[in-house]
C-alpha cells in the first residue's frame, strides 16, 4: 500500500496525500476499453483504430505509473511518467476522431469532399495539426515535471502546455464547422438504415469532441492561478473532469464503432497510388467518350423533304 510522506519532505513528489483506489479503477476501465478496441480493430479489419487504442493504452499506463508513484512517493521518474501520459494521452483520441471523419466524408458525401477539402486530405490536415499541438503539449509537460526545477520553470512549462491545449481547442472548433457542413449534407439524403447508423456515428463524434472540450477547459482552469491553485491538490477534480470524460469518449467509440458503420475494404480511403490510377482511368474513359461522340452520326433535319437524316461528323 502507498503511504504519505510529510509535505515538508523535500523528496516527496506529491503536494497532497493521493488515494490509490480510484487509480486502480481507471487502470481497469481504460484497460478494458483498450482491449475491446484491439478486438474490434481486428474484427472489422480497421487498423487505423489502433490510434484510439494508443489513447486508451496511454491512459492505462498513466494510471499504472500513478499507482507506482503513490506507492513510491520519492520516485520522481514514476511521478513524471504518469503526469506526462495523463496530459497528452487524449490527443490520440482527438486524432482518431479526425481520421474517422475523413473516412465518413469519403464514404457518405456524394462529392467526397467538404468545403473544397477532399476526404483523404481532410483527416490528414487535422491529424498534422493535432501532431503539432501534441509536440507543444509534450514539451510543456516535460518542462513542468523535471527534477529539481524551480517554480518559475515549472510554471513556464505549464503555460506552454496550456497554449498547446488552447490551440488544440481552436482546431476542434474549426473541425466542428466542417463537421456541421457534412451533417447538413447527410440531412438532405433519403432516410435509410444506413443513414441512421452514419448519423449515430456523427453524434458520437460530437459527443467525443464535447468531452475533450470539457477536459481542456478543466486543464485551463486547473493552472489558471499558477502553481498555488488549489485544484491540482484535490484529485477528485481530475477524476471528474479529465479521466471520466476520456473514459466515456473511448467507450462511446466502442459502442458505435466506425468499423461497424463503414465495413469492408471498399470503405477504406484509397492510397495515393490507387487515387492516381483512378484519375488516369477516368481521363481515359472521358477521352474514349469524346471520340465515340465524334464518330457517331448526328441527326440532321432536311427542310426540303421533311426527313431526318444522319450526318457523320468525321
Amino acid at each position: 500500500m502507498g503511504y504519505c510522506l510529510p509535505q515538508s519532505d523535500k523528496d516527496n513528489s506529491w503536494s497532497f496525500c493521493p488515494s490509490i483506489a480510484p487509480a486502480y479503477i481507471f487502470v481497469v476501465s481504460f484497460g478494458l476499453t483498450a482491449l475491446v478496441h484491439i478486438i474490434q480493430g481486428f474484427w472489422y479489419r480497421k487498423f487505423y483504430s489502433f490510434v484510439v487504442v494508443m489513447g486508451a493504452a496511454w491512459q492505462t499506463g498513466g494510471f499504472i505509473f500513478r499507482i507506482l508513484s503513490i506507492m513510491h512517493p520519492t520516485n520522481s521518474g514514476e511521478y513524471q511518467a504518469w503526469f506526462i501520459l495523463i496530459l497528452v494521452a487524449p490527443l490520440w483520441i482527438n486524432a482518431y476522431v479526425y481520421m474517422v471523419m475523413g473516412r465518413m466524408v469519403y464514404n457518405f458525401h456524394p462529392k467526397k469532399k467538404i468545403y473544397g477539402i477532399k476526404s483523404h486530405r481532410f483527416g490528414l490536415y487535422f491529424v498534422l495539426l493535432d501532431i503539432a499541438t501534441f509536440l507543444v503539449q509534450v514539451y510543456g509537460a516535460i518542462s513542468a515535471s523535471g527534477d529539481n526545477i524551480s517554480n518559475s520553470t515549472a510554471l513556464r512549462g505549464i503555460h506552454i502546455y496550456m497554449i498547446g491545449i488552447g490551440v488544440q481547442q481552436a482546431f476542434i472548433l474549426l473541425f466542428m464547422i466542417l463537421a456541421i457542413g457534412f451533417h447538413r449534407e447527410l440531412a438532405r439524403q433519403p432516410k435509410s438504415k444506413r443513414s441512421t447508423r452514419v448519423m449515430a456515428l456523427l453524434y458520437v463524434i460530437y459527443g467525443v469532441l464535447l468531452l475533450i472540450t470539457i477536459r481542456i477547459i478543466f486543464r485551463l482552469i486547473e493552472y489558471s492561478n499558477g502553481l498555488t491553485s488549489t485544484v491540482p491538490s484535490h484529485e477528485a477534480y481530475m477524476y471528474i473532469f479529465d479521466s471520466t470524460p476520456m473514459f466515456i469518449a473511448c467507450a462511446l467509440l466502442n459502442i458505435v464503432h466506425p468499423g461497424a458503420v463503414m465495413p469492408g475494404k471498399e470503405s477504406d480511403l484509397p492510397s495515393r497510388k490507387e487515387r492516381k490510377r483512378r484519375a488516369q482511368r477516368d481521363n481515359t474513359d472521358r477521352v474514349d467518350g469524346d471520340l465515340q461522340y465524334l464518330h457517331n452520326p448526328l441527326p440532321r433535319f432536311d427542310s426540303a423533304t421533311g426527313d431526318t437524316r444522319f450526318q457523320q461528323t468525321v
